[in-house]
Order: C-alpha cells, then sequence, then structure tokens
C-alpha cells in the first residue's frame, strides 16, 4: 500500500472527521460517523477512493530509488 495523501491533506481529514463525529454525536445522526473513515486514511496516508480516481496530493514518505 503506497502513500498517496499529502500533509495538508491528511490535517484537513483530521479536521473534518472530527468535526464529524461531534456532529454526529451532538445531533444524533449516524452518517456522521463517517468522519472515522476520514481519521483512519489520514494515519495511514493512504485512500482508497483516491486510488481509483487516480488523485495523489504527495506523500512525505521518501522513496529509495
Amino acid at each position: 500500500m503506497s502513500c498517496n495523501t499529502g500533509k495538508i491533506d491528511r490535517i484537513l481529514r483530521v479536521l473534518a472527521g472530527i468535526a464529524l463525529i461531534v456532529w454526529a454525536i451532538m445531533s444524533g445522526n449516524i452518517i456522521g460517523y463517517i468522519g472515522v473513515i476520514l481519521i483512519v486514511t489520514a494515519a495511514v496516508g493512504f485512500c482508497p477512493l483516491y486510488k481509483v480516481l487516480g488523485i495523489n496530493t504527495g506523500c512525505d514518505v521518501k522513496h529509495s530509488e
């Protein structure tokens, strides 16, 4: 599994994930727990949807050549 999310993308995912989870708790709307997915993809640095769409926002990991 390669990295396809950059530093800014990961930070935004964590912030959006936290906001969605807080909204889910406050409103009781189960859809907000999608924020967990955002936090997990930020933690591992890989987004399966980005892979399918061919998106790569950068990666902090240095690859040896």
